[in-house]
């Protein structure tokens, strides 16, 4: 894989990291939440197709929804004989059907989503991918804009007027659409950027992306569409996307971020099971039955959490790629 690519998977495998530090709670957390899954929709538009075709559809389905529905059902299943006799779940009382309705519907929160919320994200970018190959048949560049910009509104306006949880996150895809249509946009222009420019706009960006942040005092969630002021979430989502990858263009390769970056279906599954084995080793070996970690130790573990995944990262590329969004040559 070439520097240009390589640069780009270290950006989507720092998001993944914040992915997992994210759902361990930090301090930051609500700065985490402010930009890291508009990032990834970010860098997904910046790799759309020039086209969307019947074939490249199926190919993107292929790469996505195969990849969700195997590890949905295999986490769901493990939360049925396993999971939910232990732990936080336990301790309510979760219907078995409605956590399988969860499967199909890919939206509801613990009720539904018991055995693995993080993976509503596969269903909703697609759902991107297929909307913006949809709006990107107008050939009117006005009207098109417009008509992106209508569907972000409606988007926003579902969730403040209407409120209720659309299948397969509708309508967070419609907000998503401004970080995909952005990315897709300035793709040729952040690749071909000479490094002092990039230096510069990095530098601006990022103090508006801070600035933006702190203007917003709600703390964001897309996955349940928590948007604060919706005006300074996407200005904020977009200077810090954008930010973020510049940097990652200026930065030196890191390897194990690249790593991270094309592995991330995987991370995305397994990372919360992850934590489940840390958390029983914890209290096999050392008797700790309360977890109440530091700051640094949330960090730390973040990373066994990743760590426990390439085993399984490594099972899947050789044995089942297919799980990890990998269609094989024919």
């Amino acid at each position: 894989m070439d520097k240009r690519l390589q640069w780009i998977d270290q950006a989507r495998g720092f998001s993944i990291f914040l992915v997992v530090w994210g759902h361990n709670f930090p301090t930051i957390e609500p700065y985490i939440y402010s930009f890291h899954v508009p990032l990834f929709f970010f860098i997904a538009g910046m790799f759309h197709p020039e086209q969307i075709t019947v074939r490249g559809t199926v190919k993107r389905a292929k790469m996505i929804l195969i990849p969700y529905f195997i590890w949905a059902t295999a986490l769901y299943l493990f939360w049925l004989f396993v999971g939910r006799h232990y732990g936080d779940s336990s301790e309510i009382t979760l219907s078995p059907i409605d956590n399988l309705i969860g499967v199909f519907y890919a939206q509801g929160g613990q009720q539904y989503m018991d055995w693995g919320i993080p993976l509503w994200f596969l269903p909703c970018i697609f759902l991107v991918y297929f909307f913006f190959g949809i709006l990107k048949k107008i050939k009117n560049t006005r009207l098109y804009y417009i008509s992106v910009a209508a569907v972000v509104l409606l988007g926003i306006l579902w969730t403040k007027i209407i409120g209720i949880k659309l299948p397969w996150s509708i309508d967070v895809a419609m907000v998503a659409l401004a970080f995909y249509c952005v990315g897709n946009v300035l793709k040729a222009k952040m690749i071909s950027v000479e490094k002092k420019k990039s230096i510069l706009w990095f530098l601006f960006l990022f103090a508006a992306h801070i600035g933006l942040f702190l203007l917003n005092t709600e703390k964001i969630d897309m996955y349940r569409s928590i948007y604060g002021i919706p005006t300074y979430f996407l200005l904020s989502g977009l200077c810090g996307s954008i930010a973020y990858v510049l940097f990652f263009k200026l930065v030196p390769i890191f390897k194990p971020l690249s790593y991270l970056g094309k592995n991330s279906i995987v991370i995305l599954a397994t990372h919360l099971r992850a934590l489940t084995v840390i958390k029983l080793i914890l209290l096999l070996v050392l008797g700790i039955t309360v977890f109440q970690f530091s700051e640094i130790e949330k960090f730390i573990l973040s990373i066994f959490q990743i760590l426990l995944a390439i085993p399984i990262i490594w099972f899947v590329n050789k044995y089942i790629p297919i799980a990890n969004g990998t269609i094989k040559k024919k």
